[in-house]
């Protein structure tokens, strides 16, 4: 218990970490999950797969990462995903992770194809905004990207 609580503690106190500039993130691919069908209706939503990886010297404790989706020209929230992209064990320095998040709300449509859909002159793009955090720091933003208007496979 005592090596627990050190460990805690000199985690707490060790050097601060910018997580904006300590990670690199690269968006690997984006587009329109499949999401299955919902009610009788094929469900489509906005997700993102991205490498990050840790050019810090630090190990960065409890790595989570939150993504807003928002239709292209909104500015209120449309969807999200939050996952944790490293545990206790951290993502150490040089290390990297290929991560996908998706969001929980999308479009859905009757009596079109998943393709018909993305072609449909209603259908409004959508863009991803990510944070991310470390231990108790507080969230910082990584950057806004667009979501591709292209269907993306089952991860």
């Amino acid at each position: 218990m005592l090596c627990l609580v050190l460990a805690f503690a000199t985690a707490a106190c060790g050097p601060e970490v910018d997580v904006a500039k300590a990670l690199e993130l690269n968006v690997v691919n984006s587009g329109w999950f499949d999401a299955g069908i919902i009610n009788g209706q094929n469900k489509l939503v906005p997700a993102v797969t991205i490498t990050i990886k840790n050019h810090s010297d630090q190990t960065l404790g409890l790595l989570q990462l939150n993504s807003l989706f928002r239709q292209a020209n909104a500015t209120e929230e449309w969807g999200s995903a939050f996952l944790t992209a490293a545990g206790s064990e951290g993502l150490g320095p040089g290390a990297s992770k290929t991560l996908t998040l998706k969001s929980n709300n999308g479009y859905t449509g009757s009596g079109e194809t998943r393709q018909e859909m993305l072609a449909n002159s209603h259908f409004v793009d959508a863009k991803v905004e990510l944070f991310a955090k470390y231990g108790s720091t507080q969230w910082k933003k990584l950057g806004v990207y667009p979501v591709t208007r292209q269907l993306i496979e089952k991860s």
